[in-house]
């Protein structure tokens, strides 16, 4: 697969041979406006961009003084200025105006930097930051140009994606943790597949405050980005289509406050981190006994469900869950309360055991997005999309467009589409699977989770068959 970030930065070296660092416009002798501290507060960076590798053109006719102001007064923390030339379409000229423009607004030069020379340049040019991308650059020259970004009083915005990355920023910290600040981008800069989680997977490691980048298409993802505990959001695409909706995103955005769903699913994403290598998490569901349960958690299952519905005959609502909870304290993995029906009262009951810490997550089953009851909109929560409300390609990116972090896919028939559909490497899915046709599965698809129930039981409904249950894990290593 091209790589097309090792493409730009080879591109970048041959224009800097030809036309030198300030790319042919002519850089100012002296800087012309005071320095705004980069993301000193909560907020939004809203990025001026004509186009990017991976959409072709967003914003061709864009005018970045225009749209400068039109960010400022949507309440903009911060304003990012693309000016890479070949494939954004942007350049130094735009980030001299845009500068001059809002001398009140901290201003990021964001592009593909690579020497110690572009950041006096940027500074001369007005920039309050400028974007260092740890996935090119080596530790001896982000600490060099940090550096120097130390030395002019200016900001570091330093992007990270890999756990490599991180070791190198905490690295930075040591020396100039006052000059850094970190933003993890949920894209692949790759192949530009986003996930995400991955910003979550990688905040606690970083410590401190942490930007969220790319992939927020939805107020409604902003929002959960919020409830995640980040403390800025740079949104790219999206502002530079639609400047005069960005307000908002970033009302969205610093409305939220971190609460019990986003920390939740900020332990989910260390778990998918930390998962092995070998084999998929495991999702045993439809538990009715405590054998089964510890049985289960034994063998290394990652989430265990409980059925809360009184229509299914896996439904433990009651009695028999008052008994089950009993042995949770020696319980490792993920509990999960399952419901159908958000106006019963077994939904009801679930999402007090998530509020109590006695469940870890609620799977919304078979329900639509639009139809989930704000009560559980503060829970930890996940969506079952199943065959009955459609077409699963279509309920996936819908669900990718509001911020669902993760979803699980039902296919009774197994036919996930993945190859079309949204989900990609981060594929959770459930419906017809067994012992017998898990290892082929996971061999085609390499999903990230896989949900078992029926097919680990014996004949009596509710109840796991141990020798089911062993083959399904071993089965489940490929």
């Amino acid at each position: 697969m091209k790589n097309i970030v090792a493409e730009i930065v080879e591109r970048r070296k041959k224009d800097i041979e030809q036309k030198g660092f300030g790319f042919g416009f002519k850089i100012p002798e002296k800087r012309c406006r005071p320095v705004n501290v980069f993301m000193a507060q909560k907020g939004a960076i809203l990025e001026i961009k004509r186009a990017s590798p991976s959409k072709g053109d967003i914003a061709p006719n864009l005018d970045c003084v225009e749209t400068a102001l039109k960010y400022r007064e949507n309440g903009a923390r911060a304003i990012s200025c693309l000016t890479e030339e070949n494939y954004f379409k942007g350049n130094l000229g735009d980030l001299m105006a845009v500068c001059a423009a809002v001398p009140d607004v901290a201003v990021l030069r964001k592009d593909f930097l690579i020497d110690e020379k572009e950041i006096e340049i940027s500074y001369l040019c007005g920039a309050d930051a400028v974007l260092l991308i740890c996935g090119i650059l080596s530790l001896e020259k982000m600490l060099s140009m940090t550096a120097e970004c130390a030395r002019l009083g200016i900001r570091a915005f330093v992007e990270v994606r890999t756990e490599e990355d991180v070791q190198k920023v905490l690295e930075l910290k040591k020396h100039y943790g006052d000059t850094i600040v970190c933003g993890v981008n949920s894209r692949n800069l790759k192949d530009f597949s986003i996930d995400l989680l991955v910003p979550a997977m990688l905040k606690k490691e970083l410590g401190g405050d942490v930007v969220f980048e790319s992939g927020i298409t939805t107020p409604e993802t902003a929002r959960k980005v919020g409830a995640m505990g980040f403390s800025g959001i740079l949104l790219g695409e999206f502002a530079a289509r639609n400047p005069q909706r960005a307000g908002e995103f970033v009302r969205s955005f610093e409305g939220a406050d971190e609460n019990l769903w986003g920390k939740k699913f900020v332990e989910l994403a260390q778990k998918v981190k930390c998962r092995r290598s070998d084999r998929p998490l495991i999702k045993i569901c439809g538990l009715t006994r405590p054998e089964d349960v510890l049985l289960a958690d034994c063998l290394g299952a990652d989430f265990l469900g409980f059925v809360f519905a009184g229509e299914f005959g896996r439904n433990v609502y009651g009695e028999k869950f008052e008994g089950i909870r009993k042995i949770f304290g020696s319980v490792k993995a993920f509990k999960v309360g399952v419901i159908t029906r958000p106006e019963s009262e077994e939904a009801h009951f679930a999402a007090e055991l998530v509020k109590a810490g006695v469940l870890d997550f609620v799977q919304v089953h078979g329900v639509k997005s639009e139809d989930l009851p704000s009560y559980l909109k503060e829970i930890p929560h996940y969506f079952a999309l199943t065959e009955k409300n459609g077409n699963l390609k279509t309920q996936a990116e819908e669900a990718c467009s509001i911020g669902e972090p993760r979803f699980l896919l039902e296919s009774k028939s197994q036919n996930w589409c993945m190859e079309e559909s949204a989900g990609g490497e981060h594929l959770w899915i459930a419906g017809g699977l067994t012992p017998e046709n898990i290892r082929s599965l996971c061999q085609k698809l390499h999903p990230e989770l896989v949900d078992v129930s029926g097919g680990v039981e014996g004949e009596t409904l509710g109840v796991k068959d141990e020798a089911r249950l062993r083959k399904f894990f071993a089965e489940a290593a490929v």
